[in-house]
């Protein structure tokens, strides 16, 4: 049995986003090279065995949305793409992903998507306030789950 599910991400950010900000949200989307420091999502643990057997608390930092290729099991491809809105009437970035994901990994993945909905443009924005960022499926299911952030908390399915 798996335990994956598809996220998708599309979401349009408003232009306060800095420089340093753009050159880690590229590297989470896998479209470039980690930067020195991290502010987005800042803690990546992992358990690890030491050579005497004991296990330790290791920090391995990895792109959250990176997937490229061929999906393993919701069908169709990974992707991700960050997009400069300056020529429209709305400026910021325009944000697109499609990923796989493993509820081990819905930690680091809550940070990330609790940056972006802080930081949705108001169009994101429901009638209830929360934040639509985009869509949450179990792979068996055939209907996905809006993907929401309320009061700074992603609402996860049950």
């Amino acid at each position: 049995m798996s335990d994956v599910y598809e996220l998708g991400i599309s979401v349009d950010l408003r232009d306060e986003v800095s420089e340093q900000e753009l050159d880690e949200l590229r590297w989470h989307l896998g479209i470039g090279p980690q930067p020195e420091r991290l502010s987005i999502v800042t803690r990546f643990p992992f358990v690890a065995e030491e050579e005497s057997g004991g296990l330790v608390v290791e920090d391995d930092p990895c792109p959250l949305l990176a997937g490229r290729g061929a999906a393993r099991r919701v069908g169709g491809a990974l992707c991700s793409a960050l997009a400069d809105r300056a020529h429209l009437p709305r400026k910021g970035w325009a944000l697109t992903s499609r990923q796989e994901i493993h509820p081990d990994e819905f930690d680091q993945t809550r940070e990330l998507l609790r940056w972006l909905a802080a930081r949705a443009h108001d169009t994101h924005t429901l009638v209830e306030g929360a934040v639509s960022l985009g869509y949450l499926r179990f792979y068996e299911d055939p209907v996905p789950e809006v993907l929401q952030v309320v009061d700074g908390w992603v609402v996860w399915p049950e």
